[in-house]
């Protein structure tokens, strides 16, 4: 079953077990309401099994030809294709395509395959002016990640990073301090959240490379979505990153920052706490019950749209970074500057063979070739290669000395035949 299909089994088991009801059903799983009574008839009656698609395996019966699509997309690329400035649009590429080139195709047709091949992007038009937005109805639709840099301990200790989580609908807050917001940070806060609350729909975060990153030129000829390792993390985790286009646009976290930097300094002062860990543990048992006891509201509907928390071998698993490194002829793989040796499986060079290799928060490392499990150690780095020595060329004669040339009686000067035949009598001699 696809991914989709196991959520509607999790989520319409709750249907089935009364805990959800059958409108927030339809609104987690993107369907209608009729919809999503089908598919609760047919869970009752068949299980889970009766979730799957029943056309799955087969091709869609309105899908337009291959040979007909690859036309469209060349004549797009050589007629109306370009830079920004110059590109057709697939409005008027579609128009075109009509007019010119007898090729009829709907526009959001002709869009989804330009976008699948890297021929388009999504251009957002700006509003001059931005309004408030509502918050989501539902507790765990959309959560807000962000890092505040700030002088958390003022004088006391260098400036931290607060790694924030906060709930759209709610409110509810939940941070770690730490140094700096990189992926072990956000991985970090993210696996608190999700032991605390559960799988939350989506984050909000800005486009700093540790949560998105843009499409490299590969990535944009075949339409592949550019994922950061966090991102990777949050997509095993079915968990949608969003992507804030301004600071304003996160406004909620923001303005949690600025309560934080006013009520939490102030606090950390008064205690007189200046490293992470004991600010972690004032954090976890007492400021924030007591901040989310003040700020967070009840949301407009009581339906929790987390989902249920993983196992705790799942949820290691999810986050982990991730590499794939190519093996040597003599079964050695590089990773971080570091140099593995893998267990050899065969007597014969690997041939650019890859490997995936997996490092934890703690920083055990795993090397997994072609899906197996592998052993490996650790050597150390190879000594460089010493540079060649320039020594300069000897000449060929002493200076002021005539170069020797060999004598006429020379067996250098002498043909085959002779020498051959002196041999010969040279033997007869013996």
């Amino acid at each position: 079953m696809s991914a989709r299909e196991l959520t509607r089994v999790e989520v319409l088991s709750r249907v089935k077990a009364g805990t959800l009801s059958l409108g927030s059903a339809a609104t987690l799983l993107a369907v209608s309401y009729r919809q999503a009574k089908r598919l609760a008839h047919r869970y009752r009656a068949e299980g889970a099994k009766g979730l799957k698609h029943r056309s799955a395996g087969g091709p869609s019966n309105h899908a337009r030809p291959l040979a007909e699509r690859e036309r469209a997309l060349a004549l797009v690329r050589a007629k109306y294709g370009g830079s920004v400035a110059l590109r057709f649009g697939p409005t008027l590429a579609a128009e075109h395509l009509a007019s010119e080139d007898g090729i009829t195709v709907h526009h959001d047709t002709l869009r989804r395959w330009m976008l699948a091949t890297g021929l388009w992007s999504r251009a957002r038009k700006r509003s001059p002016h931005r309004q408030r937005r509502e918050r989501k109805p539902h507790f765990g639709e959309l959560v807000q990640l962000d890092g505040s840099f700030h002088g958390w301990y003022e004088a006391r200790a260098p400036r931290g990073c607060l790694m924030t989580l906060v709930d759209d609908a709610t409110g509810r807050t939940l941070g770690r301090l730490g140094a700096e917001e990189t992926i072990w940070a956000a991985a970090d806060v993210l696996r608190r959240w999700i032991e605390h609350y559960g799988v939350p729909l989506a984050l909000y975060t800005d486009w700093k490379n540790v949560y998105m990153r843009a499409p490299t030129a590969e990535e944009q000829a075949t339409g592949a979505v550019p994922r950061t390792q966090f991102g990777r993390m949050c997509a095993s985790l079915g968990i949608q990153i969003i992507a804030a286009s301004s600071p304003q646009a996160k406004g909620r976290v923001e303005r949690n920052h600025g309560t934080h930097q006013d009520r939490l300094v102030k606090k950390l002062r008064r205690l007189g706490i200046a490293d992470a860990a004991a600010a972690n543990a004032f954090l976890e048992t007492t400021y924030l019950p007591e901040h989310n006891a003040r700020f967070a509201q009840a949301p407009a509907s009581a339906d929790d749209f987390h989902r249920r928390t993983p196992s705790r071998v799942t949820l290691d698993r999810a986050l982990q970074l991730e590499e794939t490194r190519v093996l040597s002829n003599d079964w050695v793989i590089r990773y971080d500057t570091r140099y593995f040796q893998v267990a050899r499986q065969s007597h014969q060079a690997p041939a650019r063979s890859t490997v995936l290799v997996r490092e934890a928060v703690t920083g055990a490392i795993e090397i997994r070739y072609r899906g197996s499990l592998m052993q490996w150690s650790e050597i150390p780095a190879p000594h460089p290669k010493p540079k060649p020595v320039l020594v300069a060329a000897r000449p060929a004669t002493a200076p002021g000395r005539a170069p020797s040339r060999p004598s006429a009686d020379h067996p250098w000067r002498r043909g085959y035949v002779e020498r051959q035949q002196r041999a010969a009598e040279l033997g007869r001699g013996q």
